[in-house]
């Protein structure tokens, strides 16, 4: 009998190493390539065993060790199969040009270029910057190339899917679409149908995706797994449940298709994305165990960690591991990580590290994402600083969550530095995207800074991104929160098609600026389109908006309405908005009725603190009294209930029970959040604080505060001393009231902005009533207007006048 060594021959390896490849098997695939060295079969009579080892070191991700086989292959050994297993390398581990660089120096050494290598290449163009004309030069060359060979005709299809994906990936999805159309795909080509629905979702045209399919239906092409699993995200994005249901149905009536797991997991992701977990857990639940994929679990984890049901997530994962006996991949680890950092049940966040370490997934790009995630949550930016060095060519995803770190914790110009160090790279092929201008501009809302604002807007039009449908909801609540009403309507008014997050944010700014009327036509308008349906967010907008108009009897009607005409049941935040509304119009005993109407607890914390705030407008010294013990036995750690309260008995002048509430409050460690006000002022934002003496231009601004002051005081000006707490004499009471953070930052406007510019000041609290009558005075003094931001509203002052006509 022949000895294992004689029987160990040439054509023997290559399947062998297949296996390990397929296993992804490093430590076969050394010992394979050390017995083929021993017997000098590497090279000999072919370079089989030398390509099929290059290819198992890539799928093992061992790219140095797939690259030293390849060289140690003399050039005259080189056959087409080598640079094939070369180029897919290469494209493997995202080294675009290089492979681009391999085809050439096939090319060179006159290898034949077969249906395999036009993939490759393919991927390989369609990876390098979009908005390159070398990338779109190289991507018709190819197709021109494939054409002239033949290499998009015969039964295979993977050539010509592949020029679909890459036309659509460089931006070019209308020559996309009139291959597609061009070549009539037939009733059995599935495959590339599929193709197309993919490219039109991951190109962002969802209702051509979704049409794609009813097409495909209507000529006798029967979806299979891979199309809905392709089509359903469409419905996801568009908001379009209906759709989604529709598809669902059509799933359960096909045995095959209904025991997909892929086709699940996809079902089970659009039902979460519609924020109706318990549906997609209905759809987990009716797959059997034996029958989940590993991408199931992954969906229905990723759905619970979306909603912030982050307990469930962890528990689910628990489960499929001890019970269902799956090994965590990357992509459950990038679900699991921010569902960590975020429960506060879960005490071992950091520890969670050390068991991605132990699985060998520490290198992987979406895990050091999470990480990089979690750590930020956690307040340590230096540690996801760290991993974020560690990582191999961050892409996008990568740069979006540090720069989400850095807004997470509030390290605002370290996040813009880190989008502009982006920027830089744009030639590598990482440029900001969607998420990261919607990263980027709820914070240029929460400072008030519409230049920055502008710039990014600027940004989103040279990059076709404006007309995203997410971005342009953030740049219309952008413009309106930094008090650019007109702009922020413009942006709406330019979106080919919004969605009820869009119209929400107008309702709303309109709302805030007190424009109540325009509010209440718009919700009709949004009602009437069709375009989107109202929710609850929309009902709070417009019924906020009807409060600061004193639209009474509107507000009241939107309230009947929600419920019998638009399927929306009333939350206790609801009732709070119409608790407002009554209260602000003085009608404080039936907004008590609404309070005292809702089930009791802590969701009445919302409307008893509304009623509370009406309290004080109103003076209402008993009422207050009886709002203010309910939210201090409800929250009796939050600082605003005792300073409304306190608010109260110092306008009656109850100075004694006054100073028992801040005694109350200094017993139990409450503090007062200190009153804070910002202005941007040629790019920089400036914070003053009341009695403001850090700043670098303290003196000049409390000088000219001074100055102001003194004229005002001669126009008729009288100090609403009530505004002050403390029990002092008038004059001590003034000058508390002149150093108020906001009137600070207006005199500061005052001095560095432009002549005739526009003053924009932003508060964290509510403006006091004597920084609101002082604001006037000053508007009108200097013949500029003043646009002031509080946490409920803006004041827009022109003149002596506030838009709020005083009614706030």
């Amino acid at each position: 009998m022949a000895s294992p060594q004689q029987q160990l021959d040439h054509s023997a390896l290559p399947p062998a190493i297949k296996s390990a490849a397929a296993l992804r098997d490093a430590r076969s695939a050394r010992a394979i390539h050390a017995a083929a060295l021993r017997r000098g079969l590497l090279h000999r009579p072919s370079p089989a065993v030398a390509n099929a080892l290059l290819t198992a070191y890539a799928r093992c991700g061992q790219l140095a060790a797939a690259l030293e086989v390849f060289g140690s292959i003399s050039d005259s050994a080189h056959d087409a199969v080598s640079f094939n297993s070369l180029i897919s390398a290469l494209c493997l581990f995202r080294r675009w040009d290089h492979a681009l660089a391999a085809l050439r120096a096939m090319l060179a050494g006159g290898h034949p270029l077969t249906s395999f290598t036009l993939v490759s290449v393919l991927r390989a163009v369609s990876h390098l910057p979009a908005a390159a004309a070398a990338a779109v030069r190289l991507g018709r060359e190819a197709h021109a190339f494939a054409l002239k060979n033949g290499l998009l005709h015969g039964h295979q299809r993977f050539a010509f899917n592949a020029l679909l994906s890459m036309y659509a990936r460089l931006g070019l999805v209308a020559d996309a679409q009139r291959l597609f159309a061009g070549a009539t795909p037939g009733r059995g080509d599935v495959v590339t149908w599929n193709t197309m629905v993919s490219v039109l979702v991951q190109s962002g045209m969802f209702d051509e995706a979704v049409q794609t399919l009813y097409d495909m239906v209507a000529l006798g092409v029967r979806p299979d797994g891979v199309t809905f699993a392709s089509a359903l995200p469409a419905c996801s994005r568009l908001e379009l449940l209906d759709i989604g249901r529709e598809m669902h149905a059509y799933v359960i009536k096909d045995d095959e298709l209904a025991a997909n797991s892929f086709v699940a997991s996809a079902l089970v992701d659009m039902y979460a994305t519609h924020e109706q977990v318990g549906k997609a857990r209905q759809v987990f639940d009716m797959v059997p165990d034996s029958g989940k994929q590993l991408g199931m679990w992954n969906a229905m984890i990723c759905g619970y960690a979306q909603a912030g049901m982050d307990e469930e997530a962890l528990r689910l994962f628990a489960r499929m591991e001890a019970e269902a006996g799956f090994v965590p991949c990357e992509t459950t680890m990038a679900s699991v990580l921010p569902a960590c950092a975020r429960s506060e049940a879960f005490a071992g966040k950091e520890a969670v590290h050390g068991y991605v370490v132990k699985r060998g997934m520490a290198g992987n790009r979406f895990v050091q994402n999470a990480l990089m995630d979690m750590y930020a949550r956690l307040g340590k930016t230096d540690v996801a600083r760290r991993i974020f060095a560690m990582v191999d060519l961050p892409d996008v995803v990568s740069w979006n969550t540090l720069i989400t770190g850095c807004v997470v914790q509030g390290h605002v110009a370290d996040a813009f530095q880190l989008a502009r160090e982006m920027q830089q790279l744009e030639e590598g092929g990482v440029v900001p995207n969607a998420i990261t201008l919607m990263t980027l501009l709820p914070v240029c809302a929460i400072l008030a800074a519409p230049a920055r604002g502008k710039e990014i807007h600027g940004y989103s039009v040279r990059h076709a991104l404006d007309t995203d449908v997410a971005v342009g909801s953030a740049l219309v609540d952008m413009y309106a929160k930094c008090g650019c009403l007109a702009l922020s309507r413009a942006v709406f008014d330019r979106l080919p098609r919004r969605n009820t997050i869009t119209w929400n944010v107008l309702i709303m700014a309109y709302g805030m600026h007190g424009l109540g009327g325009e509010a209440t036509v718009l919700f009709d308008r949004m009602t009437a389109s069709g375009e989107a349906r109202p929710n609850e967010v929309t009902f709070m907008a417009a019924l906020a908006a009807c409060s600061h108009s004193g639209m009474v009897d509107r507000g009241l009607q939107l309230f009947h309405a929600m419920e019998r005409d638009h399927g929306v049941e009333p939350t206790p935040d609801i009732h709070a908005c119409v608790v407002d509304i009554l209260g602000r119009a003085g009608r404080l005993d039936e907004a008590y009725a609404m309070v005292t109407s809702m089930e009791a607890g802590e969701q009445q914390v919302s409307a008893w603190s509304t009623m509370l705030g009406a309290c004080r407008l109103h003076r209402n010294v008993h009422l207050g009294e009886i709002a203010g013990e309910r939210l201090l036995e409800l929250e009796p750690e939050e600082a605003s209930h005792y300073v409304l309260l306190c608010n109260i008995y110092s306008a009656a002048g109850q100075w004694t029970r006054a100073a028992e509430v801040r005694s109350r409050m200094r017993r139990r460690g409450v503090a007062k959040e200190p009153g804070c006000s910002w202005i941007e002022v040629d790019g920089a934002i400036h914070r003053f604080m009341a009695g403001e003496s850090a700043h670098p231009a303290s003196a000049e601004v409390h000088a000219h505060m001074e100055a102001l002051w003194g004229e005002m005081v001669a126009r008729g000006y009288t100090p609403d001393t009530s505004c002050v707490l403390h029990d002092m004499d008038d004059g001590d009471k003034a000058a508390v009231l002149r150093c108020h953070s906001e009137k600070l930052a207006i005199a500061f406007g005052l001095l560095r902005a432009a002549p005739g510019a526009t003053i924009r000041v932003a508060k964290n609290l509510r403006v006091c009533n004597d920084c609101h009558e002082a604001a006037k005075f000053m508007s009108k003094m200097v013949g500029r207007e003043i646009v002031l931001r509080d946490v409920r509203r803006f004041h827009h002052f022109r003149n002596g006048q506030c838009s709020c006509g005083d009614y706030w």
